[in-house]
């Protein structure tokens, strides 16, 4: 998931485009949605257990409000013209998102979900310019940073 916000930092055109960097971006998070499904399935094919366990329906019904938030709240933003704003909030409420589903999963996760908003705050607050480098470091760094500390001490 985290190679997908690599890839698109390194494609998305902003300033030049904000269409094609909306687009570029709504790619890379459609492609890390897949992804990331894929990868749950196949850790719980893994684990023989189904994927909406109890545990499984909490962290979706915890984890997607943000996220359709997200979604409104970008069309909004957009179509006023403010889409300076969308890396802020979309880190901000995806990082909200992963704290609240986190609570049914590992520490770690709530943590990563924690830094996720940090990031946001700060994306809200620095010049237009440095949106790429921090949409590659929240979406892409934290989540091969967080990734490979929760393979490592949890398994997967």
């Amino acid at each position: 998931m985290g190679a997908t916000a690599l890839v698109a930092a390194a494609l998305a055109p902003r300033p030049a485009s904000e269409k094609a960097w909306l687009i570029t971006w709504s790619a890379a998070a459609l492609c890390a949605f897949a992804l990331g499904a894929l990868a749950i399935c196949w850790k719980a094919r893994r684990a023989g257990t189904p994927v909406l366990t109890r545990p499984g329906r909490k962290f979706v019904l915890s984890f997607f409000p943000p996220l359709l938030a997200g979604s409104v709240l970008s069309f909004a933003l957009y179509g006023a013209g403010l889409h300076r704003l969308l890396p802020g909030v979309w880190l901000l409420l995806y990082g909200a998102g992963v704290m609240s589903a986190g609570t049914f999963s590992v520490r770690v996760v709530p943590v990563m979900g924690l830094c996720f908003m940090l990031a946001g705050v700060v994306a809200l607050f620095c010049p237009a310019a440095w949106d790429n480098a921090l949409m590659a470091a929240g979406f892409g760094g934290l989540h091969i940073l967080f990734g490979t500390i929760i393979a490592r001490r949890y398994g997967g």
